[in-house]
């Protein structure tokens, strides 16, 4: 398998003494309801071996389960309105500071615990104290996605949901392709394990994810195999 990085991208990475080559795959545009299943036998079974774990893009796992909406389907109600006024933006993306992310978010998580999370959040953050509101409102708020203008379209007019059952999804994918695979939210601000088979270590996922090699805009690259490598013989 030839392995061609994202641009500004490397190739490898150490992880406590061993090299990885992370190797991104490029896919058609997927689109929402698609088979996750039939999309990595078609891109990740002719090119996965023993030893390689399959990382995939949180995004495109909530796609194929039909958790990703055109925003002109979403009718934000008012609190949404509201509170999406007091949310920090990031270069990353817009999160849930945009009414539409915001209902989902309402919709996610319910309205009493987000009104606790931007209670606390609004307490705590002149103290110098962030991020607990994502701590209570919880990690399926935090990897809600809304539309930017760089975004691969047609999803740059899409908000997205975290993926349902990410872990069973993860054991369902391993056992189909026999090497471990994990989901990941990931942006060029960090990275999270959203959801893994049982051999994968999150820390090592992390690790090699801190770069963000899938890219954040329109690499159409939602798929990656991690491979172990020797650079000597590579």
């Amino acid at each position: 398998m030839e392995c061609q990085p994202n641009p500004g991208k490397e190739l490898y990475r150490t992880y406590q003494g061993r090299t990885w080559a992370r190797c991104p795959i490029r896919t058609h545009v997927v689109m929402p309801s698609e088979s996750l299943e039939h999309l990595l036998e078609q891109y990740v079974r002719p090119r996965v071996q023993a030893g390689d774990i399959v990382v995939l893009a949180e995004k495109v796992v909530a796609i194929c389960q039909g958790r990703a909406y055109p925003v002109e389907s979403i009718q934000p109600r008012p609190l949404a309105h509201w509170l999406s006024r007091f949310v920090t933006r990031t270069p990353a993306g817009i999160g849930i500071g945009s009414p539409v992310t915001m209902e989902l978010a309402l919709r996610e998580a319910g309205i009493a615990r987000i009104l606790i999370a931007a209670a606390v959040a609004a307490c705590t953050r002149p103290l110098g104290i962030r991020g607990l509101f994502y701590r209570i409102a919880g990690r399926r708020v935090a990897a809600i996605d809304g539309p930017t203008p760089y975004t691969l379209p047609p999803y740059n007019q899409y908000a997205c949901l975290a993926p349902e059952r990410p872990n069973a999804v993860c054991e369902l994918l391993s056992e189909r392709l026999g090497v471990p695979v994990a989901i990941v939210d990931a942006n060029d601000l960090g990275v999270v394990v959203l959801g893994k088979s049982r051999e994968v270590d999150s820390a090592l996922i992390v690790a090699l994810f801190a770069d963000n090699p899938l890219g954040q805009g329109a690499q159409q690259t939602p798929i990656c195999i991690l491979r172990p490598v020797d650079l000597e013989t590579a």
